[in-house]
């Protein structure tokens, strides 16, 4: 698994739009997890609006709820329980509505939720969302029906996304879909199949299209952008052997970014999630020469010990990780990092907790993602490993982790004062409505007062004169 994870603990998001007129039905759309599932829900989202669905915040007034859901963490999946069990209820006084599940919790869990929970009529994977119209009228039939098919091809690359809620000014765009990195600990292999790329002219045209549409900056997304690979003629698959793909005109990730750039380039370009394995320096090299990418890599490592990422099948060790951070930060001075981390692995011992704060201090992130490890069925560490390490062992270690990574991030913070950035205002301080938010080049969020002629999608430049943990604090100045 190589993305970068949303909280799962909120509540999930719910999605509105601009409605069409002509449609009469009414779709409750909630997403948790990754940022994949998000724009998964786009796609779901476009998918439906064809078939008559205009979205709504308030699921009492749905005719169809659906959950694209997470399995990641065991947490994720208990919060999509608990939901499901609200909606159990909302049923029993509309017994018209029907709900679904979406995503990867579908793909693990298959017939579980049909037969033994009874807590939903609509079961789909995620490569089996085209197939939405067909199931739903199984469904309106008084039929239960399931789709959890994993594809080698479904990449959805001719569905334009519908953008649900966010702020108009920043965007996913899909690149591939799937992870044949087997890391023991992960079910993503296992519920969104094989990677696939898409086609890099489908790409540039939907990144065309979301500037034309007044959007500031996109993120190139997948499981791990880096293993992007198209050949002009096709699918790996569709090639009988290596020398018959070489023949062809192939794109990998640095060359898809590079035109990326140039087909867009006032538009600001993000990328994630990225694997240690796969990341090479020419992308760092595209980054250095173009200023509309931005300057920060999500770069998961998961522990600092080569026992533990042996043992979690990373397929790098530590010192090829340095040596990676090392030449992204030669080629790219001002680059930032930030970490995934998973602690109490099976069998991980005190020394090598003490690797991975050594590693954090190293690299020093900006900031990170940190979490206790949890079994997840299905995977080689749940069939072939003891999860041995204490719940009260876990969380010390946990909280360890933590404290460093404040740490780490205040120091960072600090290293953006007394510096101008350029900032691209995405909406509204939370804490303050007078005070606009935004994130430098470096990713991290900037509060500033409102200025007379400033509106969400500007891009403009703030001294930054003082920071907390997490945010940067400034004020806008003239170019």
């Amino acid at each position: 698994m190589q993305e970068k994870y949303i909280d799962e603990t909120k509540q999930g998001e719910a999605y509105a739009i601009a409605e069409k007129p002509q449609n009469n039905k009414k779709l409750f759309l909630e997403s948790y997890g990754c940022q994949m599932n998000f724009s998964d829900s786009e796609i779901v989202a476009s998918i439906l609006s064809e078939q008559g669905y205009n979205t709504t915040l308030k699921p009492e007034e749905a005719d169809l709820i659906l959950l694209n859901t997470c399995s990641i963490r065991e947490k994720a999946e208990q919060t999509v329980r608990m939901r499901l069990s609200q909606f159990k209820s909302l049923k029993k006084e509309r017994p018209n509505l029907t709900v679904g599940v979406l995503g990867c919790m579908a793909e693990r869990l298959k017939t579980k939720f049909l037969e033994e929970e009874q807590l939903v009529d609509l079961v789909v994977g995620p490569d089996a969302y085209r197939d939405l119209p067909n199931l739903l009228k199984e469904t309106d039939s008084g039929r239960d029906a399931i789709n959890v098919i994993l594809s080698k091809d479904e990449t959805y690359a001719d569905i334009n996304p519908v953008r649900l809620g966010g702020n108009g000014v920043t965007a996913y765009v899909t690149i591939t879909r799937g992870c044949d990195n087997m890391c023991t600990f992960c079910v993503v292999p296992f519920t969104r199949g094989r990677e696939r790329s898409r086609d890099p002219h489908s790409i540039i045209e939907e990144c065309k299209n979301l500037w034309e549409n007044g959007y500031k900056e996109i993120t190139l997304l997948g499981q791990n952008v880096d293993s992007y690979l198209w050949y002009g003629g096709g699918a790996k698959k569709d090639f009988k052997n290596a020398s018959e793909m070489q023949k062809l005109t192939a794109v990998n990730f640095a060359q898809l970014l590079d035109m990326v750039a140039v087909a867009v380039p006032e538009m600001r370009i993000r990328f994630s999630t990225s694997n240690p394995h796969d990341m090479t320096v020419d992308v760092f090299q595209v980054m250095a020469k173009h200023k509309n990418i931005c300057k920060y890599v999500h770069l998961p490592v998961q522990s600092g010990s080569d026992r533990i990422l042996e043992k979690m099948n990373r397929q790098h060790t530590r010192e090829e990780y340095l040596t990676l951070i090392k030449k992204a930060k030669e080629i790219v001075p001002e680059i930032a990092f930030s970490q995934d981390m998973i602690v109490g692995f099976c069998g991980e011992t005190e020394e090598d907790h003490q690797q991975t704060l050594s590693l954090m201090r190293e690299v020093e992130y900006d900031y990170g993602y940190m979490f206790a490890y949890s079994e997840r069925p299905g995977t080689a560490a749940h069939k072939k490993m003891m999860d041995d390490i204490p719940a009260d062992v876990k969380q010390r270690r946990l909280a360890e982790v933590i404290a460093l990574q404040g740490e780490l991030s205040r120091k960072r913070m600090e290293g953006y004062v007394g510096k101008i950035h350029e900032v691209l205002i995405e909406g509204i301080s939370k804490k303050n409505e007078n005070q606009w938010k935004g994130r430098n080049s470096q990713n991290a969020v900037c509060v500033f007062n409102k200025k007379e002629g400033q509106n969400i999608g500007d891009m403009v430049s703030v001294f930054v004169h003082g920071n907390t943990q997490g945010t940067l604090l400034g004020e806008t100045v003239m170019a």
